[in-house]
């Protein structure tokens, strides 16, 4: 009779398979794995008896996706019972007498952290873990976790679901550290003590960098240690993906892995039978090792660095006026017009000056680089904006780091247009990170950790501005977006254009419980054909019938422009009342009208003060 798997593993080192994924791939398979255990159940069976033959002591079902989330992408999300129980079943049958079968379950948000609630994760992982479970595994693999909140309480419900070992895999952009800046030794304390049986680290990383990892880490004092390196860094040729790593490498490498207290040693993605068969020789003659001295690793020290931050723009919205103005930079090379506004800007009295960050999909001169400019040569403070769309993950951090080099520490976090509607509608569109996970990477930075856990050696002091668009139908959706953003780490919120009156008074009682500040928008319509073209064409913006009507009867340019001043004022008028907050947003250059309108607002404000110091002094007397 084959003893319990733990009983094992205090006696010697287990081998573990090693990759499913890049077996099917170079058999020139590329589509929905997990529907291969219904469809091409033999290629499977192949797989699992080809890692049985190289020295595995345990294999894993090929159900690494098969929940209902990530079976969605293909419309398959009603098979995850048929798709589990078939691959519980091609594993059992590949399996020999002393062979312990695991169901596998991977990591829904994986390396870009996916909007997905907790609770809707672990619910699909319920699902799966029942199915797996009552077809008879003799554990749970959790595996490629690299969001530790989700592995931690998909463990927690797994721990509750049943009795059977279950082994607990993170996983880590930088060796000892894990997304979150938590160290890996302390990771794998907290598995063990949610009731993991077996903890480790699995996938990104290959025998060399996992093992620099591992030379920080205790031996568990009850659970064991496991290890799943890569099989090396993928090389891309001809539109696929290759993984070359010699079988010695991992044959000298599984001495290492040993040595630093690995208890079950498997491999992850490309990974074949053949380094599965290097590390099963590697350790043939080896007992597990009893004690272990931990290396010391260094202690991650954050700097402060060379300058304080500055007081935040948006305090001053909390205890009075503040008017910020957007003033997109040139799409083109000639600069005169736009320093010409911002000094007409500045000496009108605004509090700060606002750039796009490409708007409307369309080029302009970077943000970054003219608000250096303005900050070197005017006292009004910049503010960039910062989208998801143009920049992948390796483009953002960087251009955050060269943000807070030079002083520019004011942002404000969007989506971006889709690329679609700009001057390039082929151009793509990356969407690495949504606005709400860029808040919460930019506030990361400011903790002075990277996106992948590493240190940056000192934080960053940013302000973070999120979107908020008030001309939507359900107005309430919309605040519960807000409310998300300033969970993520959003410190105030500036919102797109308004062009009701009803409806700025209607955003004022809808987010009378959210305490970050908010700017309202206004834009000064230049013309009939421009309200037509936002109201129509621009994402995001509804105009009132109304006010297009004022614009359509305008008859000549100057009537036009008229008319978009005094509906703004009117705008400007309601929104005092309700927010401290003013967001005037510059049409096609028309700075003139912005500055109109910002000496509109200060007169106004210096008027309602002077009124309200009559007030007191009355009531006083």
């Amino acid at each position: 009779m084959r003893p319990p798997i733990l009983d094992e593993l205090r006696k010697r080192i287990l081998i573990g398979d090693g990759a499913m994924g890049t077996l099917l791939y170079s058999y020139g398979i590329d589509r929905c794995f997990e529907e291969l255990n219904v469809s091409h159940a033999d290629e499977v069976r192949h797989v699992h008896e080809a890692y049985v033959n190289a020295g595995a002591d345990v294999i894993q079902t090929n159900t690494y996706g098969a929940n209902a989330i990530k079976l969605a992408r293909y419309g398959l999300e009603k098979e995850v019972t048929r798709f589990n129980a078939a691959a519980v079943e091609i594993a059992k049958s590949a399996a020999r007498a002393e062979t312990y079968v695991f169901g596998t379950i991977g990591g829904i948000r994986g390396f870009q952290k996916q909007s997905l609630e907790l609770s809707e994760i672990t619910r699909s992982f319920q699902e799966q873990a029942d199915c797996l479970i009552e077809n008879g595994v003799d554990g749970l693999l959790l595996e490629t976790y690299y969001d530790f909140d989700e592995l931690r309480e998909v463990l927690k419900r797994a721990r509750k679901s049943t009795d059977k070992p279950i082994i607990a895999h993170v996983s880590m952009q930088e060796p000892g550290i894990l997304l979150n800046g938590l160290p890996l030794a302390d990771a794998l304390k907290e598995l063990e003590g949610l009731g993991a049986d077996i903890v480790g680290t699995n996938c990104r990383l290959g025998p060399f960098h996992m093992i620099q990892a591992l030379q920080g880490i205790p031996l568990p004092k009850r659970a064991f240690l496991s290890a799943y390196p890569n099989g090396s860094l993928p090389d891309y040729r001809d539109g696929k993906l290759y993984y070359e790593t010699e079988p010695g490498y991992f044959k000298k490498y599984a001495v290492d892995f040993r040595n630093e207290g690995v208890r079950l040693l498997g491999g992850c993605c490309g990974t074949t039978p053949v380094q599965i068969e290097a590390f099963k020789n590697g350790i043939a003659e080896l007992e597990p090792l009893q004690t272990k001295k931990v290396k010391k690793t260094a202690t991650i020290v954050v700097e402060r660095g060379d300058s304080q931050p500055e007081t935040p723009l948006y305090e001053k919205a909390v205890s009075g006026r503040s008017v910020f103005v957007e003033f997109d930079t040139p799409r083109h090379l000639s600069t005169a017009h736009f320093f010409k506004g911002v000094r007409a800007i500045e000496e009108a009295g605004a509090d700060a000056i606002t750039m796009a960050d490409n708007s409307l999909a369309s080029p302009r001169i970077s943000n970054a680089a003219i608000g250096h400019l303005i900050k070197e040569r005017f006292s009004i403070p910049p503010l960039v904006h910062l989208t998801c769309r143009d920049r992948n993950l390796i483009g953002i951090q960087s251009h955050l780091m060269g943000l807070d080099v030079l002083g520019l520490h004011d942002l404000l976090v969007v989506t971006g247009d889709p690329t679609k509607i700009g001057d390039f509608p082929g151009a793509t569109s990356v969407y690495d990170l949504s606005s709400m996970q860029l808040i919460e990477l930019v506030k990361k930075f400011n903790r002075g950790i990277s996106y992948s856990g590493k240190s940056l050696k000192h934080p960053t002091h940013f302000r973070v501005a999120a979107a908020f668009n008030p001309n939507v139908r359900n107005l309430d959706r919309a605040v519960q977006r807000m409310k998300r953003k300033a969970e993520c780490g959003a410190d105030y919120f500036i919102s797109q254009p308004a062009f009701d009156k009803q409806r700025i008074a209607e955003v004022s009682a809808a987010t009378s419980d959210v305490s970050e500040p908010l700017y309202i928008g206004i834009m000064p319509l230049t013309s009939s054909r421009n309200a037509e073209f936002l109201h129509n064409e621009v994402p995001g913006i509804r105009l009132p019938d109304n006010v297009r009507k004022r614009m359509a009867l305008a008859k000549s340019k100057e009537e036009s422009i008229q008319a978009g001043t005094e509906i703004a004022k009117e705008l400007i008028d309601t929104a005092m009342e309700h927010f401290r907050g003013i967001y005037l947003i510059t049409t096609m250059g028309h700075y003139s009208v912005t500055v109109e309108l910002i000496k509109y607002i200060k007169e106004k404000e210096r008027l309602l003060s002077r009124a309200a110091a009559v007030r007191k002094a009355g009531s006083q007397s």
